[in-house]
């Protein structure tokens, strides 16, 4: 009888970890619901600054700048009743041509193919309705309980032009 429990709480602890471990986990070695005062915390230490703390649909969203990471401009993180359900990075190089753009698109895509399966391709759009070309090209990983989304957007009117890549993570 012992040696029955003893293989139903191993199997009972090893399908808890396998689920845990079918999640994207959020970047910077946060876990999904840490507290918004842990957040903090960590944040204070790596002297981030929160900039701005907006209250959206029963949600809190922080913008946090200087997170020490190339070309990360902001981060914003999103707590549900004070605990982390999303964290959305947001990378700009002024410098970088559309061509420089497409092969960190490229880059990123296959490192997240390669740890989360082939993601789905949700937007390929080129609007030139206007004088502003718009692009907007997107991923999409769904792993468990938790999504990746990664996009690539541009807007250029003549030499104007601004371009991003934004990685969200999200808990469903």
């Amino acid at each position: 009888m012992r040696l029955l429990f003893a293989i139903v709480l191993l199997t009972c602890c090893c399908a808890f970890r396998a689920a845990a471990a079918d999640d994207i986990p959020p970047p910077f070695g946060f876990r999904w619901n840490d507290s918004a005062g842990k957040v903090e915390q960590v944040l204070t230490t790596a002297k981030a600054k929160i900039v701005d703390r907006e209250p959206k649909d029963k949600r809190e969203v922080w913008t946090v700048e200087e997170l020490v990471q190339p070309g990360l401009k902001r981060t914003l993180f999103t707590f549900k009743e004070g605990f982390l359900v999303a964290v959305e990075l947001h990378y700009e190089y002024d410098t970088w041509s559309i061509e420089r753009y497409n092969d960190r698109m490229g880059e990123i895509r296959r490192y997240f193919d390669a740890k989360f399966g082939t993601g789905k391709l949700v937007s390929r759009t080129r609007d030139t309705d206007s004088d502003v070309i718009q692009t907007l090209v997107g991923y999409q990983w769904i792993v468990g309980d938790t999504m990746l989304e990664l996009f690539y957007f541009s807007a250029q009117r003549e030499k104007l032009v601004y371009r991003t890549i934004t990685v969200t993570y999200k808990a469903m």
